[in-house]
């Protein structure tokens, strides 16, 4: 596994990125940690990314933390995919317009 960075999903939404080091820190040397958040309200989307030194960690915690219950809720832990490319003018073209000026008339 060439994967340093792991995808966490299922959070308890009171779990912050400094919670979240922590709890991955046994499986090995966490170099970053990231909650996800709405932009808008501030509050976590419920998943997030580890980041670990070397791949032997991060199969550990994928092992190790994989369907274990924290918070009361039983999280997921996997290989991160990379991100894929969009551009803003993407999202606009995906949908279509619901109504045109004239129409408001």
């Amino acid at each position: 596994m060439s994967e340093l960075r792991v995808y966490v999903g299922n959070l308890p939404f009171s779990i912050g990125f400094e919670e979240l080091k922590e709890l991955f820190s046994p499986c090995g040397e966490v170099t970053e940690a990231t909650v996800i958040v709405n932009k808008f309200s501030g509050r976590s989307k419920g998943f997030g990314f580890v980041t670990f030194t070397n791949a032997e960690s991060a199969e550990k915690a994928i092992a190790e933390m994989n369907e274990k219950e924290v918070g009361g809720r039983r999280i997921s832990v996997r290989p991160a995919k990379p991100m894929e490319e969009r551009s803003e003018g993407d999202r606009d073209r995906e949908r279509p317009r619901r109504f045109d000026r004239e129409d408001r008339y």
